[in-house]
């Protein structure tokens, strides 16, 4: 097994993935790249990359390419599209970033690039490292994503981007909506976590996309899990393209340990307690399946007196960069997310990541515990799994090829907390009702629960104030909504 894996790496396998079960895909994508370039090859110099970002790449600590990158990055300056696949944290950003920074310099023009990506936080991710390469040449980026004022994004648009990083949506919006805004001029799109963005059923937003924008352009598709949506879109948006793929099989980090604990589901909280108290020092990102879970766990937490914070997609866009900055920044120890945060962020000092619900996809199981053990760090990765988990942890096991190592626990230590968590449950289950209740007296004012304190913004003074008679058991066309327009 270690062999087979050594032996992908060093190579370029420019076979499809073991998902796909049609033979005609071999016939789409050329064999390209030799083995022994692979050894070759050492600096960003020799794959091509101009003096100018190879300046840029040593100012951002990129001292050697990664191996994504070796293979990606010499086919995308020969001007040919690109289906890339590795694991998450091997350095996909940098195999599309720098070829298109490229192509910028040798023609520069506006509204150059289009970059999709499937969640908000990986749209600002990717404009980050875009302005990082791209500081010395003055590239202009624009994120056109959800749950932020459209008058404003309109405004940059105006402005004419070299680089627009936009979710399928809101883009399309805009493309309805903004005068003057079109992408008939374009010249490379960009498909960040190709599967994802069709398994959340962005299908139709992408087809609409991919007809108003020209015909003659380059197309990057990049994934850590390939599936049959992909190989579809792979048909209809590229040309001729070269797959560079680094692993065949669905794999996890080297680095990486995994665990698993086997819980009665009643325990779940005690336990979690427990293994954050063990591992105090280190900073987590647990995995919940729903924006209920992860809200509950979050306050539970606190109560406890651990600095927890939750990402979730009920949460306002402002609170959602907040919620990441805040942990990114080390001032919360503990992230609770939804798979909001479970692909492509990189957050470089996750110690830590545990799935509190376990997946229902396998695949996401593979992005979640990407977020630790990042470029060449070391990380852990710890399942809960109870006695209705079993043959969805058993899939998981199944789809990476490991049989997985339980992670030692004290029975009696776990006990010992039983009452404070208990307790700490109850304050939680009363703030959630609180929260929802005043929620609904509010009628849309912006009631997120946040980290620290209650968010009182300009829309509560537009409808009448928080709570206000005017506001209380009137539906939003009464008087109370139009007299504070």
């Amino acid at each position: 097994m270690a062999d087979e894996q050594e032996h992908s790496a060093a190579t370029i396998t420019n076979k499809t993935l073991e998902g796909s079960s049609s033979d005609d895909d071999d016939d789409d994508i050329s064999d390209d790249k030799s083995a022994e370039n692979v050894e070759q090859v050492k600096t960003f110099k020799d794959l091509g990359v101009t003096e100018v970002l190879c300046e840029a790449c040593d100012q951002l600590g990129w001292k050697t390419p990664t191996k994504i990158q070796i293979e990606a990055i010499p086919v995308a300056l020969e001007g040919r599209d690109v289906i890339g696949l590795a694991e998450t944290g091997s350095g996909k950003t940098g195999a599309f970033a720098l070829p298109i920074l490229q192509s910028l310099l040798s023609s520069a023009q506006r509204l150059h690039t289009l970059v999709l990506t499937p969640t908000r936080e990986l749209a600002f991710q990717i404009a980050e490292q875009f302005e990082a390469l791209g500081s010395s040449i003055g590239v202009k980026c624009a994120v056109i994503v959800g749950g932020i004022d459209m008058m404003s994004q309109s405004l940059v648009l105006a402005k004419k981007p070299h680089i627009v990083i936009a979710t399928p949506g809101r883009l399309i919006d805009h493309m309805e909506n903004t005068k003057g805004f079109s992408l008939r001029s374009l010249k490379f799109l960009v498909m960040d976590e190709a599967d994802r963005i069709l398994n959340m059923d962005f299908e139709t937003e992408v087809d609409k996309i991919l007809k108003v924008i020209p015909r003659d352009r380059r197309t990057f598709l990049f994934s850590a899990t390939m599936t049959k949506k992909v190989q579809k879109l792979q048909r209809a948006a590229l040309k001729d393209p070269v797959k560079c793929a680094v692993n065949t099989k669905y794999s996890t980090v080297e680095k990486l340990q995994q665990y698993y604990v086997f819980i009665p589901s009643k325990y779940k909280d005690c336990y979690l307690v427990s293994i954050l108290n063990e591992l105090a020092g280190n900073s987590f990102i647990i995995f919940c399946t729903t924006c209920h879970s992860a809200q509950r766990v979050a306050l539970l937490l606190r109560n406890l007196g651990i600095t927890a914070i939750p990402l979730h997609g009920q949460l306002s866009q402002n609170k959602r960069l907040g919620a990441l900055n805040k942990f990114k920044s080390k001032s919360r120890s503990v992230l609770l997310a939804t798979d909001v945060a479970s692909r492509g962020l990189d957050i470089p000092h996750v110690d830590c990541v545990i799935n509190y619900d376990i997946p229902t996809h396998s695949k996401d199981y593979i992005h979640r515990v990407g977020r630790t053990a990042r470029a060449g760090r070391s990380g852990k990765s710890i399942t809960f799994v109870t006695q209705y988990d079993v043959e969805l942890f058993q899939r998981i096991e199944t789809l990476i090829g490991k049989k997985l190592p339980a992670f030692p626990t004290h029975e009696e230590e776990v006990m010992m907390l039983v009452e404070r968590v208990s307790e700490a449950q109850r304050y939680a289950r009363l703030e959630m009702k609180e929260h929802s209740d005043k929620k609904k007296r509010q009628r849309g004012g912006d009631g997120d629960a946040d980290d620290t304190e209650q968010a009182s913004g300009v829309r509560k003074k537009v409808k009448g104030g928080p709570g206000s008679s005017a506001t209380r058991g009137k539906k939003k066309g009464g008087p109370a909504f139009r007299g504070g327009r």
